[in-house]
């Protein structure tokens, strides 16, 4: 059987097979199997932790703990491109499905005809980008496509955040109820297909395991290209893994199953890991909660004092992402006519103390986030201009300045509108005399270092006279409910501000995805059209000019509010597992490569 690659100690000798059981953080258990993923489901615990382990995507990210593509982890070599710039050719790895069946370019077009139709519910789509953005495109040979582009691309844009939005799809979900189709060769039943393929999914938006716990019996998703195939799922949302035989790609997995448990709170989960790694409830991976963090460390990246270092080894995660805050542009109360001020999202912004946050809250794992493009792991992509000071530093006092010279009162909190109107030092459009200046938030429960950045927002945003209203909502019903939304009759679409405490974990940060009008993951429908612009030259151009411009325009503009950024998780691996290091720095999991050693060797 292959081991993983990684490098470790010879005088250890793995053990063979075990069984490893992960704490997953509270609130968002697996809801979609399909790996066409809907915005309102697209998240990192359904597609990095659980999808990904049975259906590799056509590109795998994260070598070697950097930030760039796994070549020999992709079902596609590397991509070639014609002289003129506008043609990229891509050859298919002969890998196996579990059924048999070997990967091939139909499986690959398969993806790219139901993006071509069905591009709107996919999380990662973008109008007007991937397939939108394509002349023509179709196969070459069995194992090899083209995709010809409108005009010339950034080559790094489209492998990183183009071709990274493929996952190859078998020919046995190519079928309708009434039997098999064409998907892979047509558009004309792709509508069809992806209505009977959400069927066999379920309902994904209802916390509800009944349909979930069918999943793995499936005819449809028991037929996988990874190294994991689902056992079981159960009712209290147990999810269990074991070995695809069939798998093809190196780092077979070592272990008999890979299972995942869900908890309620940080706290629960805290509790299960002081109990140890050993005996019939033991948690040999789980996470430590930055709240029950005893010691600070002075760098967010690494590890400091483990209160549970007896049994685990502490292993922060430090994802290339942003975290901030979603606002709702689509609100159709005064609250959304507010939030398109720009004046009132710098207030905002000027409210929260990220520094303090990073040192009291998150005990040093974390850092100040001021704009667009992740600070760490360190690259060159971020602007010069915001690598020093924030553009947005912690100040109330000028966050109540900039609010009196727009014509609100804030003697008071929430303060009160007194100068209405669209001209210089009037409120804005739609905000009548008289409007209070007070928000929802809503946030996720069962997370207490969240709970207390939340608090901590609130009250300094009262000192300048703006009113958050504190909610706790369970975390994947908070994103199902807050999800992007269009007025009307059955979507009143009134959520104002809303955080899962997360944001978004990027492949190359060009900010299509996120601020680009109705981009699928522009959750709150924010539109800029000089933000479009500026986005549009960073997926272009190579310049690193192009991507500091637009961050600069986005740190200054406040599109979301930014809060501080932290370890994706921290770790807690128990002592005698290994393979766990590197960490992908794009929030992936690889239970294949770990292997139990002998405890005291």
């Amino acid at each position: 059987m292959t081991l993983n690659t990684i490098a470790r100690p010879g005088a250890e000798k793995p053990v063979k097979g075990g069984t490893v059981t992960w704490a997953c953080a509270p609130g968002f258990p697996p809801s979609i199997i399909f790996p066409f993923t809907p915005p309102e489901r697209f998240g990192t615990r359904n597609l990095l932790e659980f999808q990904i382990l049975m259906y590799r995507p056509l590109y795998f990210f994260g070598t070697k703990g950097t930030p760039d593509v796994d070549y020999d982890l992709s079902i596609g070599e590397p991509p070639e491109w014609s002289e003129d710039g506008r043609t990229v050719t891509v050859t298919v790895k002969p890998w196996k499905w579990s059924n048999g069946e070997t990967i091939c370019a139909d499986n690959v077009l398969f993806w790219v005809n139901m993006m071509a139709v069905k591009g709107e519910r996919y999380g990662e789509y973008v109008p007007g980008c991937f397939p939108d953005n394509l002349v023509s495109y179709g196969k070459l040979a069995e194992d090899k496509v083209y995709f010809t582009f409108d005009k010339v691309y950034s080559k790094r844009w489209v492998l990183m955040n183009q071709l990274s939005t493929i996952t190859p799809m078998p020919k046995a979900w190519d079928r309708t109820a009434d039997g098999p189709s064409d998907a892979s060769s047509s558009l004309e039943n792709v509508a069809a297909v992806y209505d009977f393929l959400m069927g066999e999914n379920g309902g994904v938006i209802e916390e509800d395991n009944s349909d979930r716990v069918h999943w793995a019996d499936s005819p449809i998703w028991s037929v996988v290209s990874g190294p994991w195939r689902l056992k079981s799922y159960t009712m209290e949302g147990v999810v269990t893994f074991v070995p695809n035989e069939h798998y093809s790609g190196p780092n077979k997995p070592h272990l008999d199953e890979f299972r995942q448990i869900p908890f309620m709170s940080d706290g629960e989960e805290y509790q299960r890991l002081l109990r140890g790694p050993d005996g019939p409830d033991g948690i040999q991976v789980g996470y430590l909660p930055l709240s029950f963090s005893t010691e600070p460390t002075d760098d967010p990246t690494k590890g400091g004092p483990n209160p549970l270092g007896e049994h685990y080894t502490l292993v922060p995660q430090a994802a290339f992402c942003i975290r901030y805050i979603p606002l709702n542009y689509n609100n159709p109360t005064v609250a959304g006519k507010m939030l398109a001020q720009t004046y009132i999202r710098q207030a905002m912004q000027h409210t929260l103390d990220q520094d303090r946050a990073a040192r009291d809250i998150y005990h040093g794992y974390a850092y100040r986030q001021d704009g667009p493009v992740p600070r760490y792991p360190v690259s060159d992509l971020v602007s010069p201009s915001l690598q020093g000071a924030p553009i947005l530093p912690y100040d109330p006092d000028r966050a109540r300045k900039l609010l009196e010279e727009n014509g609100w009162d804030t003697s008071t909190t929430p303060a009160v509108c007194v100068n209405p109107g669209e001209g210089p030092g009037q409120a804005g459009a739609g905000i009548p005399a008289g409007t209070k200046l007070s928000f929802s938030l809503r946030y996720a429960e069962g997370r207490p270092a969240l709970t207390r950045l939340m608090e901590q927002f609130r009250d300094d945003a009262a000192k300048a006279g703006i009113e958050m209203r504190l909610q706790e909502v369970y975390g994947s019903v908070l994103v199902a409910e807050d999800a992007p939304c269009v007025p009307g009759p059955d979507s009143p679409c009134l959520w104002e501000l809303s955080t899962w405490g997360g944001g978004w974990v990027y492949h190359y940060p060009s900010g299509e995805i996120l601020f680009k009008t109705d981009a699928g993951g522009n959750f709150g429908h924010y539109t800029d059209p000089k933000a479009d612009e500026l986005i549009a030259r960073t997926v272009t151009s190579d310049d690193p000019a192009a991507l500091y411009e637009y961050q600069d325009y986005i740190a200054e503009q406040v599109p979301v509010i930014f809060i501080p950024n932290f370890s994706l998780r921290l770790f807690e691996v128990a002592n005698n597992l290994r393979g766990f290091e590197p960490i992908n720095p794009f929030g992936m999991i690889s239970p294949e490569n770990w292997y139990y050693v002998e405890k005291g060797d």
